[in-house]
């Protein structure tokens, strides 16, 4: 059986059997597609009648919003992997397409460019007679080649033969009634953070497309929109962010005129944007909704149209995820993967593999570091080592002396790390002289240990490092992995570990790197927010992934 990386699949099922045909069509489908399945909708079409159809405009219904969440509810629990599409360039209200500069009943004057070049085309369409197939695959390649640019020739999958045919009867007879139309407005707008778009932003913002005759408006949160969000580190870039939306919204519906700004506010442009009509929103964010309309009449503007979608179910969620579809539980998957290659990194030899631990103070690295040592790693503590190269036997020790004087020493004449911390607190030129004495011999230390765990024939190290980015020592490791926590959630460890006030364990945070510079320069990321079990299960996820990426790395992949 042939795979093909992206593919459209055609729907020609009524529209009322369209829901209980959902589920298996499209695990059919994920058979033969590997990455992207766009979705074109045409109830009823006849891809056997001998004659060759057209592609003629679907009016919004309800029905027609019920099913695209039903789709992508289902593509999220079948065919996870997919990155489903529906396409709605051919559903528009009549009046709308009547009154436009395009032929009444023709939506693809020209055919439409994806952003993926279809490979193949797949339809659920029954045969009546077996005998049909050459003519209805020929008849299917004619249709999408005029509504979708595809190159000739496309391959042609009839589903049906592996579908459960679904008869008449088997509708339930309130299903089989006229559908009931959409309400549709010219400007519509919605409000979100859109990170790594899943299948209930499909959901939102298919159904939007469906509402808006003219104009989609998108806040986009930015800035301070996100500083509350689970993981924010992870969170894409805003412009990256900003593309996806772009990209998307071409396929699903080039007519619409689409504007994407920065929300860094509850309310953005809503509340001030006097063409909006109607906002799209969820069970949860409905009292958003509320206060938008709330604004806009303290602003003298009319209330906008509250149209409430359904959220997505997660059948996929863990313990410390979501129940619906979410960007913060697609977030907390990655905790522990590979989320950027490593650098190359030649000049390291490939045994022992070297990962370098980092993280803010807080962060529970020390206690990943320990996990990770009862897996089979060496350990490298930084922080025992950083107290060695202060003894007296040690090179950087009379530098460390007469660069800050002898009143640091403790009565055994070893050097006291507090009295020297206070003369370099605050100072950042002071503290560089220092760490130009100490990070040197510090590394000097680590590769030591490298070393020797090489001749005990080790596999893996772990450098466990606070200052492993600031002190340059990425030369040092094959891998960088990051931990951590919220800025809050640190500060109370801090206050509860050490016994200081909450305003020096914040001072102390801000003194270093923050979360999102350290996880800029990281391979794997990794958090210690929630139980130590699901620490231990993040740990076990990325050392199994670790010793699959060292097995292909010494089979040469």
């Amino acid at each position: 059986m042939s795979m093909f990386s992206t593919g459209i699949l055609v729907l020609t099922s009524p529209l009322h059997t369209l829901p209980l045909r959902i589920a298996p069509v499209l695990s059919s489908a994920a058979q033969r597609v590997e990455r992207t399945l766009y979705v074109h909708l045409h109830p009823g079409l006849n891809l056997g009648s001998g004659s060759q159809p057209r592609p003629v405009f679907i009016p919004p219904a309800v029905d027609l919003s019920n099913l695209i969440t039903r789709l992508y509810s289902n593509a999220a629990d079948v065919c996870g992997h997919l990155d489903v599409c529906v396409l709605l360039t051919n559903v528009r209200a009549q009046s709308v397409a009547c009154s436009g500069a395009t032929t009444p009943n023709s939506p693809f004057p020209t055919p439409q460019a994806l952003s993926h070049s279809p490979e193949v085309v797949l339809t659920d369409f029954a045969l009546q007679d077996p005998g049909q197939t050459h003519q209805v695959t020929q008849c299917l390649q004619s249709y999408t080649g005029h509504c979708y640019a595809c190159r000739p020739g496309l391959p042609s999958v009839l589903l049906h033969p592996e579908l459960m045919k679904l008869q008449e009867e088997d509708v339930p007879e309130a299903q089989q009634e006229k559908a009931e139309p959409l309400q549709t407005y010219n400007d519509v707008v919605v409000g979100g953070t859109f990170d790594r778009l899943h299948g209930a932003h499909k959901t939102l913002l298919s159904i939007s497309c469906l509402l808006a005759n003219r104009r989609f408006l998108i806040g986009l949160c930015d800035h301070a929109m996100l500083k509350k969000k689970v993981l924010k580190e992870l969170i894409e870039p805003y412009s990256v962010r900003v593309q996806r939306l772009q990209e998307f919204l071409q396929d699903v519906k080039p007519s619409l005129q689409v504007e994407v700004v920065p929300l860094d506010d509850p309310f953005g442009v809503s509340i001030v944007d006097p063409l909006l009509e109607c906002i799209v929103v969820s069970e949860e964010t409905r009292k958003g909704g509320e206060a938008v309309n709330k604004k806009r009449i303290e602003n003298g503007l009319p209330a906008l149209v509250l149209h409430e979608i359904q959220l997505l179910k997660d059948a996929h969620h863990t313990e410390i995820e979501e129940e619906k579809i979410s960007s913060s539980s697609l977030r907390a998957r990655l905790l522990g993967t590979l989320l950027t290659p490593p650098k190359n990194n030649a000049h390291l030899p490939p045994l022992p593999y070297v990962i370098g631990l980092t993280g803010g103070s807080g962060s529970g690295k020390s206690a990943i570091a320990k996990q990770l040592e009862a897996l089979g790693a060496v350990w490298i503590d930084c922080d025992k080592l950083g107290h060695e190269v202060y003894q007296p036997d040690a090179a950087a020790y009379h530098r460390v002396l007469e660069e800050f004087g002898s009143d640091i020493l403790s009565e055994d004449k070893t050097i006291n790390r507090r009295a020297l911390g206070r003369k370099v607190f605050g100072n950042q030129e002071r503290l560089k002289v220092l760490t130009d004495i100490v990070w040197p011999e510090i590394a000097l230390l680590v590769q030591k240990r490298i070393n020797q765990a090489r001749d005990e024939d080790k596999q893996v190290c772990v450098v466990d490092a606070a200052v492993l980015l600031e002190a340059k020592w990425q030369n040092l490791v094959h891998e960088v992995w990051v931990t951590i926590i919220p800025e809050e959630e640190a500060v109370l460890r801090i206050t509860e570990r050490d016994g200081v006030t909450a305003e020096d364990a914040l001072r102390r945070l801000q003194s270093q790197w923050s979360n999102s510079k350290q996880v800029a320069h990281a391979n794997v990321v990794l958090s210690t927010l929630w139980e130590p079990e699901v620490t231990r299960k993040q740990v076990l996820k990325a050392w199994n992934l670790l010793q699959k990426r060292i097995q292909q790395k010494e089979e040469g992949h």
